[in-house]
């Protein structure tokens, strides 16, 4: 899916940019984060977590970098040259980016605040940057925005392996990242959050 931004749903050529979006086989969604439009397919990595906080507009810019330096951490630890910061002419961009060699953006991160609590969610492009790349053009190209498609990376490109091959590898430092900080449980989504979130989608889907 294309993940679009409050930001993208206000431009005049949002419903250009929602068709160019399902025309190269990418639903369209519109995300509780701020940003631009982000891309996430088989070969990406969607983290979430919220946190309750008695005033979170307080640690934004603290909960943006402990994200940043954990997703950091987790793909130096599979072997990347991971940086934070922003790359000249990325997609989405963000000075809490995850780059690899400060040359092209490998995850980015969005944070959404409310009373009392806090949103961090982001997505790792694993594999298959090219995918990016290829429905981001017109996207963007709709919406107006000028970036640099050759800013797009992928971390099974800087490891020199096939599309997808560092999924698993990324997914388990990404957790074990998580774990240090955290006291992780394994659980479903009970049934009456699945209802919430079944009815609350059509909200979430431009026309």
């Amino acid at each position: 899916m294309v993940a679009f931004a409050k930001q993208d749903a206000v431009a005049p050529g949002f419903a250009a940019a929602v068709g160019e979006a399902r025309a190269g086989g990418f639903e369209a969604v519109l995300r509780l984060a701020g940003g631009r439009a982000a891309v996430f397919h088989e070969w990406t990595i969607a983290l979430a977590h919220a946190v309750p906080h008695p005033e979170p507009r307080a640690g934004i810019h603290a909960r943006f970098e402990r994200t940043a330096k954990l997703i950091a951490r987790a793909l130096r630890g599979v072997g990347v040259d991971a940086h934070l910061g922003e790359v000249s002419g990325e997609y989405c961009p963000g000075g809490y980016s995850v780059n690899a060699r400060r040359a092209v953006k490998l995850a980015g991160i969005g944070q959404r605040i409310i009373a009392g609590a806090s949103h961090m969610g982001g997505v790792i492009v694993v594999g298959d940057a090219a995918r990016v790349r290829d429905v981001l053009v017109p996207v963007y190209d709709a919406l107006g925005l000028d970036w640099d498609p050759a800013t797009v990376g992928a971390v099974d490109d800087e490891l020199g392996g096939p599309d997808g091959s560092a999924w698993t590898a990324v997914r388990d430092a990404l957790l074990a990242e998580y774990g240090r900080e955290y006291d992780l449980v394994e659980s479903d989504l009970d049934r009456a959050t699945l209802s919430l979130a079944r009815r609350l989608a059509p909200e979430h889907r431009p026309g």
